[in-house]
């Protein structure tokens, strides 16, 4: 609201015919940009045009490396190949596989369940 209140001061400064002066601020524009200068004048396309070869290389030219694709390859790569040994080394968390434990050891407790592994004592 603290922005509109200039344009409504001077409109109702306007409206009773008081001083003039302050009619100056409310036809003043809020940008400070010339109105020509925000379309920008260029209606051309700002892609290249389609020339039909893969990748726009001519057959018989080598490619060029832009500088960014080694650093993606490798960079992406690498860290999918660490992202996939951590998921498969992570350690199972889930509910189901502790209730599971938890039913055999309190199984063998009771002596329901015989233990798979007497020979080793805790």
């Amino acid at each position: 609201m603290p922005a509109l209140r200039p344009l409504l001061s001077s409109a109702v400064v306007r409206a009773t015919g008081a001083a003039t002066t302050r009619t100056t601020a409310a036809a003043r524009p809020f940008s400070t940009t010339p109105r020509a200068a925000a379309g920008g004048g260029s209606h051309e396309s700002q892609y290249d045009p389609p020339t039909g070869w893969l990748w726009g290389v001519k057959p018989g030219e080598k490619y060029v490396n832009e500088g960014w694709e080694n650093l993606m390859f490798y960079g992406f790569g690498g860290s999918l190949v660490v992202f996939t040994i951590a998921y498969a080394f992570k350690p199972d968390t889930s509910i189901q596989t502790w209730a599971l434990e938890e039913a055999r050891r309190r199984l063998e407790a009771e002596g329901i369940l015989e233990d798979p592994h007497p020979e080793v004592k805790k």
